[in-house]
């Protein structure tokens, strides 16, 4: 059965670091667009970032880039999302998804059931 399993999260104080991670199985990984998306408490799906299958295209929302960096083993089957330079307004809950297509950032993120598999999330807090 095909799953996408996030671990990483975790409290930080602003200005710190974690690093995410998606392991997939069950879906041959390297046909897949990965996706971070997140949702702070009380808001909607907002994009964070997405790469290619080889791992040599990626789009970042305009207020994570130069802080975060997507990156992906195809080997290990698993994308990271490196966060630095964390704010408050970081403060949600990560998801990974996993598409075929491309879902272009600038669009509205789509509802969980659109894509061909969702993760079910990791917790950041980011206190000021």
């Amino acid at each position: 059965q095909a799953q996408l399993v996030e671990r990483g999260g975790g409290s930080v104080q602003a200005g710190g670091s974690l690093r995410l991670s998606c392991a997939a199985s069950g879906f041959t990984f390297t046909n897949y667009w990965m996706y971070w998306v997140r949702q702070a408490p009380g808001k909607g799906f907002e994009w964070v970032s997405n790469i290619n299958g080889g791992g040599t295209t990626t789009y970042y929302v305009d207020s994570v880039k130069g802080r975060f960096t997507i990156s992906r083993d195809n080997a290990k089957n698993t994308v990271y999302l490196q966060m630095n330079s964390l704010k408050p307004e970081d403060t949600a809950m990560y998801f990974c998804a996993a598409d075929e297509g491309m879902w272009s950032l600038r669009s509205q993120v789509p509802a969980p059931a659109k894509f061909n598999y969702w993760g079910q999330g990791t917790q950041v807090n980011v206190s000021s």
